[in-house]
């Protein structure tokens, strides 16, 4: 009998019998022979598809409610930036510095030293990031720095708050760069969303340099600390010992006191911030174009032109009675209205700017479900709206008009010019949109962005409480009528006219701006051109001058007209 039995054939598919006890089983060492005719091959078992695609993806978890979406946020801004660089940790922290030690006595020309190495930081950031520098990029950029010239020039608050906002408004843009109306007013806003982001980042870069590179860092700050010792202590000396030494050290030196401690610390820290989101923001800017906003279904060309030709025909007719009233007509519509001659003036130009404003709404309304299905449909648009654009010009006219009638019956005043020049810039708007009209809507939001910031730099420039005081002071040399009690609220701008007033008036139009430019000992930085140019002008006045009592309007004569009888007129609070 032999050793080996003859097993008997097994089917493919049956078990493998189990092994002998204590046995453990051994891996073949030769593959399994092929199949032959006819066998039944088994099926490869099923592998998971994250198995097949290299292990790389994991089940899903049937917990979860589903796969993770990316936020909105998340998917207009880019990947986060590196580390920051030196050069642009440099920067941010010179505006700290500088924000801390000249901001806290007022605006000037700090403003704008301010902002030059905060621009600089984020030019650094950007380029480290490869960011290319584009023409709106540079445009944005310069007309930022521009406005800054405006607290360095005027001494007024109102024109100076408007240049400030608006330069900010045109340094996010430039960080950001949209083109879109919903991008260009996001982007504008767009500088507050990097705040926290930036200071994250900074921690993270100051952290990592501080890790690889503790003795350099501890270098540079024992120089810094010997260098300002030596200079704390060969200043104080040299300032001892020469008293116009230590009168130029302490008109170039800030005057940090104890006392404004907390506060300079404050504008420090919002210095700090300020330039690490405007770095963070140029390294990953967050593209708000990617938010989009649906157009309206289109109606019907019946539907859509119908209002519209109505519209244009009721601004057709006001506008021809407006030509006759311009023709001479005053008297006689006076006559039929029962209006005095301030009255038609006054209410005329608010209405007229309402209907302004209240036309651009319309024309973007249109423009939302203009017809666009046929050839023709951009035609009629065209057509439509070009003729109520150009309609819309001549009220804007009839409107700046009236308010020109009013200033030379009544004086110019800070509200009177600035819904003055509101009108007039919604006359550009209109210009715009004409042109958008025939060389096309691409450009058209930056256009009207640029012209905003354009009109408030040139608004500041030409100041407006100097144009103030000077159109009063020729109503006075015409008529012999001034309102004193409202020119001697004027900011410093406003002296160098107000210098050519006979006495009593100039004293008495003077000595409230005098006594503020006495009392306000700012430093150079801290002063505009114009408080400068106050304070020679009232230099040179004789103390018999400044010494001469104001007289009551009631003596002089003066101002009576100027309130136009009515004191309840609201449209002039100031």
């Amino acid at each position: 009998m032999s050793d080996h039995t003859s097993e008997a054939p097994r089917p493919a598919d049956a078990p493998e019998p189990p092994g002998q006890a204590g046995t453990p089983e051994r891996p073949a060492l030769s593959k399994a022979p092929p199949p032959e005719p006819g066998d039944i091959v088994p099926e490869p078992p099923r592998v998971p598809l994250y198995a097949q695609q290299g292990g790389h993806q994991q089940p899903a978890d049937p917990w979860r409610r589903g796969s993770p979406q990316a936020s909105r946020l998340s998917t207009l801004r880019p990947a986060a930036p590196a580390a920051i660089g030196g050069a642009t940790l440099c920067c941010v922290i010179v505006t700290a510095i500088l924000s801390g030690l000249l901001l806290g006595d007022g605006l000037g020309l700090n403003a704008l030293i301010v902002a030059v190495p905060a621009t600089l930081g984020a030019f650094f950031a950007a380029r480290t990031a490869g960011r290319r520098l584009r023409p709106w990029t540079a445009f944005w950029a310069v007309g930022g720095l521009a406005l800054l010239a405006v607290p360095a020039l005027r001494d007024a608050g109102w024109p100076v708050f408007l240049a400030i906002v608006s330069s900010l408004a045109l340094g996010s843009l430039a960080l950001h760069g949209s083109r879109s109306w919903l991008g260009v007013f996001l982007a504008s806003l767009g500088l507050f969303s990097a705040i926290a982001d930036g200071l994250a980042w900074g921690v993270r870069g100051v952290r990592a340099r501080m890790t690889g590179s503790r003795g350099r860092l501890g270098a540079v700050l024992r120089s810094v600390a010997v260098a300002v010792v030596l200079l704390i202590v060969f200043g104080a000396l040299f300032a001892s010992a020469d008293a116009a030494f230590a009168d130029v050290l302490g008109s170039l030196m800030p005057d940090v006191s104890v006392s404004g401690s907390p506060w300079r610390f404050l504008l420090f820290l919002t210095g700090l911030v300020g330039a690490l989101a405007a770095a963070y923001a140029a390294a990953a800017p967050v593209r708000w174009d990617g938010i989009t906003v649906r157009r309206g279904a289109p109606r019907g060309r019946l539907e859509w032109a119908l209002p519209l030709v109505v519209l244009n025909l009721l601004f057709a007719v006001f506008i021809a009675v407006q030509l006759t009233v311009l023709l001479g007509g005053y008297d006689k519509v006076m006559a039929e209205t029962d209006l005095s001659y301030s009255a038609y003036a006054r209410q005329g130009f608010w209405q007229l700017l309402w209907a302004t404003l209240l036309t651009l709404l319309v024309i973007a309304l249109a423009l939302r479900w203009a017809p666009r299905g046929r050839g023709g449909d951009r035609t009629l648009v065209r057509t439509v709206l070009g003729v109520l654009c150009l309609l819309t010009l001549t009220v804007v006219a009839s409107a700046l008009r009236r308010m020109d009638l009013y200033v030379d019956a009544y004086g110019l005043t800070r509200l009177r010019i600035s819904v003055a020049a509101v009108e007039l810039w919604l006359g550009v708007v209109l210009v715009l949109i004409m042109a958008a009209g025939v060389f096309g809507a691409r450009l058209l939001p930056r256009a009207v962005a640029a012209s905003a910031a354009v009109g408030v730099l040139a608004f500041g420039l030409v100041s407006p409480d100097g144009l103030i005081a000077e159109q009063n002071v020729q109503r006075y040399r015409d008529d012999h009528s001034i309102d004193i009690d409202y020119l001697r609220g004027l900011s410093a701008d406003a002296v160098p006219a107000l210098d050519t007033l006979p006495e009593p008036l100039r004293s008495c139009a003077l000595r409230d701006i005098e006594r503020s430019l006495r009392s306000d000992d700012v430093p150079w930085y801290a002063t505009s051109w114009g408080e400068s140019r106050a304070r020679d002008i009232l230099r040179k006045r004789s103390p018999q001058d400044a010494a001469r009592s104001c007289v009551s309007s009631s003596r002089t004569g003066v101002g009576d007209s100027d309130r136009d009888g009515d004191e309840s007129d609201p449209y002039d609070p100031y």
